[in-house]
């Protein structure tokens, strides 16, 4: 013992308590529940182990820890072969337990299993009274604490999901004495209202006591005669509760809760999302198809100015040869009129008579053949005026236009063309693409 008169640090006064402790408590067994059980990240389990007038904070170290033969829980009674210790940093009493063994199911779990059994006997798990769940709910109410983390989770999931369903939250306490009430009156005001087709009950996880609320029979029988179906979603996946076994359908947690709510009008939004881009898909290679279509069309297109200037050379050209042509029948008949005047001096008797008649007759058909080629040449003449008249580029500079359609065909009737469609006016200098806003018919009355 340490003389009274000493000053001892902190440190000193924890570790001669720690080292007190050890000495005068031998390895011994304790018994107890499990509550407040949490796994580090190193492996190292801590819970509390509890009677109903005290408790004791544990560790279990993760050598200890993975020889368990059973997954530790709250709420299990156990056997612990413990050393009585002390954590000097923080000053706190604790057992540093070596091995456990079970000793029985813990109260509150053995309350689970007498009320579980005695709901199912009343009818309240069986599957014929669960109902459908709508495939794409209008509407979404969510039972739960207003400043729960699961409530943010299951809001950002639906957000994400289905961001066009409206939400409606109806608060309620999750955990303590009055949570039960609370739930089964926060149900019952959800089918009072009816402005939801579909409930999620959800919550976090925690341990069997924070949990409690959604074990009790009040909740039970709220979510059994409820008409609007309900699913429940409630604790970590590991997490199982009455309240699950009532609902229309359990889900392993609050996100997968959202996620189930949701998954008809997700699987939708993905199809719709597949649809839109093989949609895009065929209209680009359509396009694609059509733009190429249209430029093998282009290259064997011939404009009107260029078939014009085509006849127009033909006519000049034809012109040329009528005239060559002519000339030369003209100098053929020529000739053939001066071979029948030689014979006709040579046969006929050569008087002034006859002679003056052959002039005279010479003169005639000289006359004759000049009237008939400025016949010829006039209706020559007419015809290159007639053509020059059907030019449509004189047409348009006249004050008219061609109307096509989005194809390239001419527009004559209005029957050819409906109301919001494309079309194309070629005036004499240019061309202007439009769209038809109305069609106006005019009664022609004979």
């Amino acid at each position: 013992m340490m003389p009274t008169t000493s000053v001892l640090s902190i440190s000193e006064l924890n570790r001669l308590t720690r080292q007190t402790l050890e000495q005068a408590f031998p390895l011994l067994w304790v018994t107890g529940e499990i509550s407040n059980l949490t796994r580090a990240a190193s492996g190292h389990v801590y819970f509390t182990l509890k009677d109903s007038n005290a408790q004791a904070r544990c560790v279990m170290f993760r050598t200890r820890a993975q020889i368990v033969p059973w997954r530790l829980e709250n709420g299990q009674q156990v056997e612990a072969r413990t050393l009585v210790s002390f954590y000097e940093p923080r000053g706190d009493f604790q057992l540093n337990i070596e091995s456990l063994r079970r000793a029985g199911l813990g109260g509150l779990f053995e309350e689970f299993v007498r009320l579980k059994n005695m709901l199912e006997l009343a009818g309240l798990f069986a599957p014929e009274r669960k109902q459908a769940l709508p495939q794409l709910p209008r509407r979404i109410g969510i039972i739960s604490s207003p400043k729960a983390a699961a409530l943010q989770d299951v809001l950002t999931t639906l957000n994400r999901r289905s961001p066009h369903v409206p939400i409606v939250l109806y608060p309620t306490l999750v955990q303590g004495e009055n949570a039960a009430q609370n739930i089964a009156n926060a149900i019952a005001l959800a089918n009072q209202r009816q402005e939801c087709d579909l409930l999620l009950l959800v919550r976090g996880g925690g341990s069997i006591e924070d949990l409690w609320a959604f074990n009790e029979s009040t909740v039970a029988y709220a979510i059994a005669e409820s008409a609007l179906p309900i699913i429940s979603g409630v604790g970590h996946e590991t997490d199982t509760t009455i309240a699950d076994f009532v609902a229309d359908l359990r889900a392993p947690t609050p996100t997968a809760a959202a996620e189930l709510a949701t998954q008809h009008w997700h699987a939708m939004h993905q199809r719709l999302t597949n649809l839109q881009q093989k949609i895009a898909r065929i209209m680009q290679h359509r396009l694609t198809n059509d733009q190429q279509r249209l430029d093998n069309i282009a290259l064997r297109l011939t404009h009107p100015r260029h078939t014009l200037r085509q006849q127009q050379e033909r006519i000049t050209h034809l012109i040329a040869h009528l005239k060559t042509s002519f000339t030369h029948y003209l100098q053929h008949r020529q000739h053939r009129i001066n071979q029948v005047a030689i014979q006709l001096d040579h046969f006929l008797p050569k008087t002034d008579n006859h002679r003056s008649l052959l002039t005279f007759l010479a003169q005639r058909l000289k006359n004759t053949n000049k009237h008939f080629y400025e016949q010829k040449h006039q209706s020559l003449l007419q015809f290159a005026s007639s053509l020059k008249h059907l030019n449509p580029q004189n047409t348009l500079a006249r004050g008219f236009a061609i109307v096509r359609d989005e194809k390239g065909i001419v527009i004559s009737k209005i029957e050819e063309t409906k109301a919001r469609r494309p079309i194309a006016i070629e005036f004499s200098n240019g061309q202007i693409t439009a769209t038809v806003l109305e069609i106006q018919p005019i009664d022609i009355k004979n």
